[in-house]
């Protein structure tokens, strides 16, 4: 589905929007498919916790980085419609995908409450500009159903800190809790929200509960003073090379591949690219040096 003008425009005005049935159906169904070749089936999991000791290590525990390990997830990555409304919200076409998680929870495992904080810290080595110049899209798209009981992100409304300076990043235990929203709904759908919003991770209230996430973000390609990962670590994975073959040439440029016209291509990089990458269709950068 394409994000509308209205939900982009609520995210610079509230801090966040969410948009139920984002995702088409077949590539949702596909990717919760996709889901038990990486984690454990929640039936699996609640039936023998003990067996799976790693997601009781930190709130963390449960992330895969990019790529992950099945193409039908990480093609939620770069889904059309995401890159159409970062696009959008940045205000410019030239955009990098600069972080992208998978996250799964499950009830019982630890503790998944926090304080609330602003994910800043780890996205820029300064600060966002009150004016939204250099602006971040941060998302979620939901895999699984999330309803009250299913540790859902809670997220404070801009107009509720309008005078808490951006540099006060994190709050105390409890803050806010009173002015925060619940992000619930059904496995598809989208939120986005910005590095300056207030917003925490909850705990699970039931048991036998589990949520999947991916948390993709993009910014401007100009500001050089964000980001978090550098794609190049992440690159000598197989599942690396097999997303970037299926990916589009939009797509890959996400990432920093160069595009057709760099003045990166010649017959040597065509040649080792191709060595590099035996699977991906090389025409569009062979034809931009034929032309």
């Amino acid at each position: 589905m394409r994000v509308p003008d209205k939900n982009l425009a609520e995210i610079f005005d509230r801090g966040f929007t969410v948009l139920p049935g984002f995702l088409d159906k077949d590539t949702l169904r596909e990717a919760q498919d996709a889901l038990w070749t990486i984690y454990p089936k929640p039936e699996d999991y609640f039936a023998g916790p003990e067996k799976y000791p790693q997601f009781g290590k930190s709130q963390f525990s449960g992330i895969h980085v990019f790529p992950f390990p099945h193409w039908d997830v990480n093609r939620i990555a770069v889904y059309p419609d995401l890159i159409d409304a970062a696009e959008r919200f940045l205000g410019t076409k030239e955009i990098d995908l600069y972080k992208s998680e998978l996250w799964a929870k499950y009830s019982g495992a630890i503790n998944y409450d926090q304080f609330h904080h602003r994910d800043y810290r780890n996205h820029t080595i300064v600060v966002p500009r009150e004016d939204n110049l250099n602006a971040q899209m941060t998302t979620f798209v939901l895999l699984s159903d999330v309803g009250p009981h299913d540790g859902p992100t809670k997220v404070v409304p801009l107009d509720e800190y309008c005078d808490v300076p951006i540099g006060k990043a994190r709050t105390r235990y409890g803050e806010y809790f009173d002015k925060e929203v619940s992000i619930e709904g059904p496995a598809g759908s989208l939120m986005v929200y910005k590095t300056d919003v207030f917003h925490r991770g909850s705990n699970f209230t039931a048991p036998n509960h589990a949520r999947f996430a991916i948390l993709t973000d993009f910014k401007t390609r100009q500001w050089r003073w964000q980001g978090k990962l550098a794609w190049p670590d992440h690159a000598e994975k197989k599942v690396w090379d097999e997303a970037m073959a299926k990916m589009s040439v939009r797509q890959r440029d996400l990432f920093g591949f160069p595009p057709p016209g760099s003045d990166y291509w010649n017959a040597q990089t065509l040649r080792d690219v191709q060595m590099r990458y035996p699977e991906m269709d090389l025409t569009p950068y062979r034809e931009s040096i034929a032309a």
